[in-house]
């Protein structure tokens, strides 16, 4: 398990923050793991703990019933779950399920609440972050009227492989139909068609990213859109 003075300085909300904020952050915090397809809240969940992700990365999911799932945002290093608690509230609002095994640091809901007044830099970057995210919502619900699969797919694996920091990632149909809201089918097509143009390898579940260049080219204008609002967001004096 790695240290909270190096797991701290790895997630990019936390990094370089002022000493007596990164001390009083350490003080309260711990590293724990997360387990592939572990739930970290269901909807309308009591949010009892903050987490930042280190190498673990959750995805965000709306639940429409047992049989309509759809993810709508990210978070692995470069952000964090349970930012509502910003906001002075403790019930999710989306089922988050760990998609990348890892760490993070987890801090109890009540003492990271109280960390924010005396924390001004950590304050305000979690606003930003906060609308970051309020953005790639409205994004993703635009992206998935007027994309084609195809684009959406290649966007959607360039995330993970930003936060699972590999190239090697084991995705199956099912799974990607699921994060997508799109039937088997055509995730399996878009699959192909990625193949077939030398962009990633697929088989039975194990996706090899060949041309990342590439796959940015194929990918919906939404991938570059996030990234450039991310740097600039978090950029801004």
């Amino acid at each position: 398990m790695i240290s909270i003075s190096h797991a701290i300085n790895t997630n990019r909300l936390l990094a370089d923050l002022p000493s007596a904020e990164q001390a009083a952050l350490a003080a309260c915090c711990e590293v724990v793991p997360l387990a592939f397809g572990e739930v970290i809240y269901q909807p309308t969940d009591t949010v009892t703990y903050a987490y930042f992700p280190i190498d673990s990365f959750v995805s965000n999911i709306v639940i429409l019933n047992n049989d309509s799932r759809l993810e709508v945002t990210m978070a692995g290093f470069e952000g964090m779950l349970g930012i509502a608690l910003v906001l002075g509230f403790n019930k999710a609002p989306l089922l988050a399920v760990v998609q990348g095994a890892g760490v993070a640091l987890r801090i109890p809901a009540t003492q990271f609440q109280a960390l924010l007044p005396s924390s001004p830099t950590l304050h305000q970057r979690l606003i930003r972050y906060l609308y970051i995210v309020m953005n790639q919502l409205a994004n993703s619900a635009a992206c998935i009227h007027f994309h084609r699969i195809e684009e959406r797919l290649a966007r959607w694996l360039l995330m993970t492989q930003d936060r699972a920091q590999s190239d090697h990632l084991q995705l199956t149909h099912e799974f990607l139909a699921m994060m997508l809201g799109v039937r088997r089918a055509g995730i399996t097509l878009a699959a192909l068609a990625l193949q077939q143009r030398g962009l990633i390898s697929y088989h039975r579940g194990d996706i090899i990213i060949l041309d990342r260049s590439g796959l940015v080219a194929a990918a919906c204008q939404c991938y570059t859109q996030d990234c450039a609002l991310y740097a600039n967001a978090m950029a801004t004096p």
